[in-house]
């Protein structure tokens, strides 16, 4: 959709001719044009208020594949705009019908970027609109910038002679009623044709309306009799006022509208601020502010500083209780910056700029990733209980057997993003940066993630502790064969190690005492979170008295509740006892 905004004050006529002119250079220059559908001002029912000198021309294009003049949309904008160059005193914004009604209806611009001025003198604000709009003319990936028409309407001013009109008899009000029923016209009654009702209204000729002259020869009837031209009463002439009066919270504006092309919207702003910042002085009691769909932008930011934290603490829970280690969940939290990474690096490749789009990615990302994580992890635990000597050994053999796991999760995700990514139907401005940073996060977070997690597992659990724990293991081993050759004398020379170790395990009081405590603490690890038993009772109350002042009788159901963390410390205390066991 193409805005033309022509002069202030131009008439229909011209407006109708220009607009039809307009659609001729569209459609005779540009294959792939299908059709051009134009609107001038506003409906009967003004929800959507349009100057004379605004209007709407919707261009319906064909297929992208039959397109000749240019390959991607923005291009086809510029090459529009340079046809439409040979029209002078117009400007033009190129958006979409949709997208600019909802730029209307959220923010009250059209355009993606407003930058509004605020004040009470509508030529101040004028002038510092047309500053504004000069200066920032070649700020890269600003385009289609316009300064909204709020002076330079030219109107006849009519000025009355207060004192005349009182020597005359006459009133204003009544003077007021004949200029507008002979200029504007006015409705005396209704004509009817069968059903139809038409209004009947008087004015003045055409010819008699033309210019000031009409004007100030009207003669104006006198209450004695007689006659008196309008320009013995009133001053008469031609001025320049207000074409349109927007105020934003009762405060008077005027809006440059920018549109944004080939660059991000964050930074085409950020240039903006910066040139207006140095340039551009305003008046004591005069303000600027950005709005359109920067101020969209920054409202979502905002949102986003709340949900990505909050996403990331409701992940950080999570893992704690299915680790009820923190230094488990700050190995598995690892992977979120590895993500991160790959997911600003392949937007940038793509050329794609940041907005909400791509943050939600991340918080998708994030959750992903992090499965990787915990897969890994919770192998190594497994791992824990075979037969490793060192740690760098359960670490290789864990990231082995995981390989494919890992692999399979984020290559599963990563193409099923993959559509989204190379999209270029309807909606692909908001999918394309969503998948892109999903891919790529997933890419390098995996690569990085079976090297970099596997390494810091490695480091936080020493493997001089390993070491240590597997040799006690074994020297308890040892002592417990001896007690048992001991005891079986000298047939037991004969036997192997495997077998003295299972006589040894068999026979010894303690190592089966000590296998049922551990059986035992196991069994009671579920009855932690056993609650008391529910109490229900009967009785009279005596503090409670009924209609007829005698005791009610009172049934209740009671239940008791610890606090949270007296259940998990029980978890946990019978999860000792076992691994002590």
């Amino acid at each position: 959709m193409i805005q033309p905004i022509l002069k202030t004050g131009t008439s229909l006529k011209n407006r109708v001719e220009i607009t039809t002119e307009i659609e001729k250079i569209l459609i005779d220059n540009f294959p792939e044009v299908k059709q051009v559908v134009s609107r001038i001002g506003a409906a009967e029912v003004p929800t959507d208020p349009m100057s004379m000198e605004e209007s709407d021309v919707i261009i319906i294009l064909k297929p992208k594949e039959e397109w000749v003049s240019a390959n991607s949309k923005d291009e086809l904008a510029d090459k529009f705009k340079e046809a439409l160059a040979v029209i002078p005193g117009m400007e033009v914004e190129f958006t979409q019908p949709i997208e600019m009604r909802f730029n209307e209806l959220i923010t009250g611009v059209r355009a993606d970027i407003a930058i509004k001025v605020f004040g009470e003198d509508l030529d101040v604000l004028a002038q510092k609109g047309k500053e504004i709009g000069a200066l920032i003319q070649d700020v890269p990936g600003a385009a289609d910038i316009s300064v909204e028409k709020i002076v330079g309407l030219p109107e006849m001013n009519v000025r009355y002679d207060r004192s005349k009109i009182a020597r005359y008899g006459l009133n204003i009000q009544d003077l007021n009623t004949m200029v507008s029923m002979g200029f504007a016209g006015k409705k005396l009654g209704s004509v009817f044709e069968g059903e139809k009702r038409f209004d009947l209204v008087v004015r003045l000729s055409a010819n008699k309306r033309k210019d000031l002259e009409d004007l100030k020869k009207l003669y104006v009837d006198l209450p004695s009799g007689g006659k008196i031209p309008l320009g013995e009463l009133a001053e008469i002439s031609y001025q320049k006022g207000a074409a349109k009066i927007s105020r934003d919270d009762t405060r008077r504006r005027i809006v440059v509208g920018i549109n944004v092309r080939n660059r991000d919207l964050q930074f085409v702003v950020d240039d903006m601020r910066a040139l207006i910042k140095e340039n551009i002085k305003l008046p004591v009691g005069y303000a600027i502010r950005y709005g359109g769909q920067f101020e969209n932008l920054e409202r979502a930011k905002n949102r986003l500083m709340i949900a990505i934290p909050i996403a990331l603490i409701l992940i950080f829970i999570l893992l704690y209780f299915a680790f009820n280690s923190v230094k488990k969940v700050l190995l598995v939290y690892s992977a979120i910056p590895l993500a991160a990474v790959g997911g600003v690096l392949l937007l940038w490749i793509r050329g794609l700029p940041f907005s909400i789009s791509p943050g939600v990615g991340f918080i998708a990302l994030f959750g992903i990733e992090v499965l990787n994580g915990i897969v890994l992890i919770e192998h190594f635990k497994e791992l824990r209980q075979g037969d490793f000597n060192t740690i760098e050994a359960l670490v290789k053999q864990g990231t082995k057997d995981r390989l494919r796991a890992v692999i399979l999760t984020a290559s599963a995700a990563a193409l099923g993003f993959l559509p989204m990514a190379i999209s270029t139907n309807a909606g692909a401005e908001v999918q394309r940066p969503l998948a892109t940073v999903v891919i790529g996060g997933l890419f390098t977070a995996t690569l990085l993630t079976l090297v970099v997690l596997p390494v810091l597992y490695a480091k936080f659990n020493n493997s001089s502790n390993f070491r240590k724990k597997r040799v006690n293991k074994k020297i308890i081993t040892v002592l417990l064969c001896c007690f048992s050759v001991g005891a079986l004398g000298q047939e037991s020379k004969k036997l192997v190690l495997d077998d003295l170790i299972s006589i040894a395990l068999e026979n010894n009081a303690e190592i089966k005492t000590n296998s049922l405590k551990s059986e035992q603490a196991n069994a009671l690890i579920n009855t932690a979170f056993d609650l008391d038993k529910t109490n229900v009772y009967y009785g009279f109350d005596q503090n409670n008295l009924a209609i007829n002042d005698l005791p009610i009788k009172v049934y209740g159901i009671k239940q008791d509740f610890r606090f949270p963390t007296v259940y998990l410390q029980k978890k946990k205390c019978s999860r000792l006892k076992r691994i002590l066991n």
